[in-house]
């Protein structure tokens, strides 16, 4: 926009009448830096494509998805990329842009991008995670009309605005030391299709700030998290019970107090919420659909902190996510197979087949000793726990909680470490997850139907591993290197599911056990565990197989400080 102001203030446009605000503000201040950021351009929309929010790729491009080659005439085109992504599970995404190519950055400024390390070094530039500084959760609503002004604070000229870009444009061919000001009132539109206005400078930078957070932007790179419609939530919120997994209130974590709630939608607008003695509160629910996304409303007269109006930002896999400004947000999950299920799908479940031990924690503490453990659910509710030369019984059965929740309870006298009634958090064809959240009661099952006699790879490994001797080459924890205290011991691996740690003089000073599977991710996995009372008792974990030969062997495991414990063995 070309804009041509002189000095002579009587050749412009008449002058706003008297009491209206024309305070000016200089072109570098913080109020003018809202403005500039509420009219920016918004380039997250085509993430999927540059992962980057501080610009966008003008249209027409090619791109070429898994081999596929698409041209990518407007926003509507980027659905196909997804689908393609989308088309298998297990693939690797890999997406290339033919270039040259054109993006526009937020202040509309267009540029040629030659290749794509130039595309990179564009993207660098933008926040990490996505984010970037244009503020979408409020808009300007046009016509407005901006007055310039001297040093002497007297009107030079005037301009009117019809959109964004051209807003943006403005600023950007002002000086920093450039005095302007807006014809107030200005009217502003949030998120969700309110409006505001504005009668001053100050009023202007308040509404701004306030809707900087109000709303999820969507800058980060998920394209999975847009895939839903006002029918579609509806249709999910009926469908099943869901499970209240997060509460944040005011900044104030509230999930303690609230975790594992189960909520019921009713598609006649109530909506019903089960506390963990099965105590039932009662409200109104409702769903609106805005240019900005989709709300949902929730009333209650005890549960307060669910009382708003909550913008969706992702619904997906199992999961709902809302959001509203200050950080406040709820996460649910739906409870289809762990709620108002029939205890005849999980007992069928349990007795089909044998279930390892993964994971067990039982009163704040973890029971690595049973790692590995396997587990066999027998008719007339009897099941045994063994590993390979110990075997404990007792007895099982499958009810229903206070919530209607399934519950799979053991009686185990001799072993404690499993005698519990443990609530069904995860229901899945391969895996069992049981959990009592925000305690310290957790027992995760792998299914094995048949020990993994016919996987190739198990069984070479067992064959490899049994009678043979190891040198402990590294072991660290969170990448806390730890080899050096154990690794001066050999490790012998015997065929019956042992291993002898064999001091300098060869003489056994601790036993331990290992286990070798395929487990439901379809990874190899190994488990090693030694007793509590062990001085070898750290080694013991659930292991991914990262990489085996005839003679070397590196495991890995994920552990609870976002780190990876590792261990490598190197064959004598």
């Amino acid at each position: 926009m070309a804009l041509s102001l002189t000095s002579c203030q009587e050749e412009f446009e008449p002058l706003p009448e008297e009491g209206v605000e024309t305070e000016a503000i200089a072109a570098s201040s913080s109020t003018a830096k809202l403005i500039e950021d509420t009219c920016s351009n918004d380039g997250s929309f085509d993430n999927i494509v540059d992962e980057a929010s501080c610009f966008n790729i003008n249209f027409p491009y090619t791109v070429k998805v898994n081999g596929v080659e698409l041209t990518i005439n407007g926003i509507e085109d980027l659905g196909a990329i997804e689908e393609v992504f989308d088309s298998l599970e297990d693939d690797e995404d890999i997406l290339d842009i033919i270039f040259p190519i054109t993006i526009t950055l937020a202040d509309y400024t267009e540029i040629t991008i030659d290749g794509i390390d130039d595309l990179r070094e564009m993207a660098q530039e933008c926040k990490e995670e996505g984010e970037d500084d244009d503020i979408e959760c409020i808009d300007f609503v046009y016509p407005i009309t901006i007055y310039t002004f001297n040093l002497n604070n007297e009107t030079t000229g005037n301009v009117s605005v019809e959109s964004d870009k051209q807003l943006r444009r403005f600023f950007a061919g002002l000086g920093e030391n450039d005095l302007v000001s807006m014809d107030f009132p200005v009217t502003l539109k949030l998120y969700d299709e309110s409006e505001i206005i504005v009668n001053s400078n100050a009023e202007l930078a308040i509404a701004i700030e306030n809707a900087r957070d109000l709303c999820d932007e969507d800058d980060d790179n998920d394209y999975n998290d847009d895939d839903f419609t006002q029918e579609g939530l509806e249709d999910y919120l009926i469908e099943c019970p869901l499970l209240v997994k997060e509460v944040k209130r005011n900044d104030q974590s509230q999930t303690e107090q609230y975790i594992d709630y189960v909520m019921n939608f009713d598609e006649d607008g109530s909506v019903t919420v089960k506390d963990w003695e099965g105590n039932n509160m009662t409200g109104a629910w409702s769903t609106r659909e805005t240019e900005f996304g989709l709300l949902l409303k929730l009333e209650f007269e005890t549960l307060v902190d669910f009382n708003l109006e909550w913008f969706l930002y992702d619904q997906g896999e199992g999961v709902v996510k809302l959001h509203v400004s200050d950080g406040d947000r709820i996460i649910l999950k739906s409870g289809c197979d762990v709620i108002n299920d029939d205890p005849d799908t999980l007992r069928g479940a349990l007795k089909e087949c044998s279930w390892i031990i993964k994971r067990v924690f039982n009163d704040d503490q973890e029971v690595k000793r049973l790692l590995g453990f396997e587990f066999n659910f027998e008719a007339e509710g009897v099941v045994t726990l063994s590993n390979d030369n110990t075997i404990s019984e007792g007895t099982w059965d499958v009810t229903t909680n206070e919530q209607g929740r399934l519950v799979m309870a053991i009686t185990m006298g001799d072993e404690p470490g499993v005698d519990f009634e443990w609530p069904l958090s995860s229901l899945a064809n391969e895996r069992l997850k049981f959990e009592i959240p925000e305690t310290d009661y957790e027992l995760v099952l792998e299914r094995n139907c048949d020990n993994d006699e016919n996987d190739n790879d198990v069984t070479w490994i067992r064959g490899l591993f049994n009678d043979s001797q190891w040198e402990l080459a590294l072991f660290s924890q969170n990448e806390d290197p730890l080899t050096e205290a154990y690794g001066v011991f050999t490790y012998e691996f015997n065929v019956d599911g042992t291993i002898s740690v064999l001091d300098q003089d060869a003489i056994a000073i601790s036993v331990g056990n290992w286990f070798v599977y395929r487990n439901s991710d379809g990874k190899l996995e190994m488990i090693i565990r030694f007793g509590s009372d062990s001085n070898f008792y750290p080694l013991g974990n659930d292991y991914l197989v990262v990489e085996v030969t005839e003679n070397r062997l590196e495991l890995k495991h994920e552990n609870e400080y976002d780190g990876y414990d590792r261990l490598v063995f190197e064959k004598k």
